[in-house]
């Protein structure tokens, strides 16, 4: 059989995932409804078990599982461990697989979309630490049960050493791209997260305030976020739709996101494929995708102002800097990373029908 016929083939596919759009605003769910939309579209039945309900725009089923009011987390794995998944090809689980010790369908497969090992290092508060590191354990027992682990970049191994594969987070180029004319008329930054927490939404509006708007008096501050307050100058939009968010990439001259930890940090690679600069704190996530700081500026706090600042103010390396971000972009388009996922589903069930072939028949 050919790789093409391979990776043609029609799969009946099972998706975990605590979050989708409909009920966070965390990226892994957002990244989980991208692939499971790509999947149908290419022919394959996709079913994501979610403590989500369904999202808008799904084109996949949603199955959401009955979670108890506290420790939902560890709540939903083991909602997933009751899930009859025999009718499926793969399992291409998101998170909270670790109770599924025995074989429940031909592929399992598990994607990694940071550390909790990591998040555990930053997370402010000893429970939600120690919440964080049992996550952790969970993660490694998640890489014993599943066929094969995927990381969405290299960092993580510093975590999980022995997990070598890499598949990036993917970007819907028919829904970020860039649009000639589109820039707004005036000096407009953007930014998606939160206002609080390992996002540090508080810090780029305090260096708004106190450093740029001096500087760059008809500055906008755009925030795709719900729990910033009302400041002069910074625009809080609240939840957005995919189209609106696209609009907001296609209009900022700089995108900015200070976090202090992204397993991978999808709004970046966003920002990438609509030609948007980006500047960034170091994590995990801002040097991978800016591989080190050569497609977009990973700077220290107090360097965050100046950086934006000179962007601002400089249209020649603004366009370098566009320009710099569309390059980089393919390398996280959906399209790439659909390809590469359908290539291990195939790699995975033909190592499983080889693997039963060889077994001896009974009589």
């Amino acid at each position: 059989m050919t790789d093409e016929a391979r990776t043609k083939r029609r799969l009946n596919i099972a998706m975990t995932s605590y979050y989708l759009p409909s009920g966070s605003k965390i990226g892994v769910g957002y990244q989980v409804h991208a692939l499971a939309n790509g999947l149908v579209d290419r022919g394959h039945r996709v079913t994501v078990f979610s403590g989500c309900g369904p999202s808008d725009g799904a084109r996949y089923r949603t199955v959401q599982l009955a979670l108890p009011r506290s420790m939902r987390t560890f709540g939903f794995a083991f909602a997933v461990r009751r899930v009859d998944l025999s009718a499926y090809d793969v399992l291409h689980a998101h998170g909270d697989d670790y109770w599924l010790w025995r074989r429940r369908v031909p592929a399992h497969i598990r994607t990694m979309h940071g550390s909790c090992f990591a998040e555990a290092v930053r997370i402010p508060g000893v429970r939600e630490k120690v919440r964080m590191v049992a996550l952790g354990l969970g993660e490694i027992l998640a890489t014993m049960t599943a066929d094969r682990t995927v990381l969405v970049s290299p960092d993580t191994r510093r975590w999980l050493p022995w997990v070598r594969d890499v598949i990036p987070n993917g970007v819907d180029s028919q829904i970020f791209h860039p649009g000639p004319g589109d820039r707004a008329q005036h000096p407009t930054i953007l930014f998606v997260g939160t206002y609080g927490n390992r996002k540090r939404g508080r810090l780029l509006m305090d260096t708004f305030a106190c450093a740029i708007r001096p500087e760059v008096p008809d500055a906008e501050l755009v925030m795709i976020c719900s729990d910033a307050p009302a400041v002069d100058g910074v625009t809080v939009t609240g939840r957005v739709s995919d189209a609106e968010l696209a609009d907001w990439y296609r209009r900022a001259w700089v995108f900015c996101l200070p976090s202090t930890y992204e397993g991978f940090g999808i709004p970046y690679a966003e920002a990438l494929a609509s030609g948007t600069p980006v500047v960034a704190s170091a994590n995990p996530g801002s040097r991978y995708v800016l591989d080190g700081g050569r497609y977009g500026q990973i700077v220290p706090d107090h360097e965050l102002g100046p950086a934006l600042i000179r962007l601002l103010q400089d249209p020649i390396a603004r366009d370098d800097a566009a320009q710099l971000a569309l390059e980089r972009a393919q390398e996280f388009t959906l399209s790439r990373v659909l390809d590469r996922y359908e290539a291990r589903y195939a790699e995975l069930l033909d190592r499983r029908s080889s693997s039963r072939g060889r077994l001896p028949s009974k009589a």
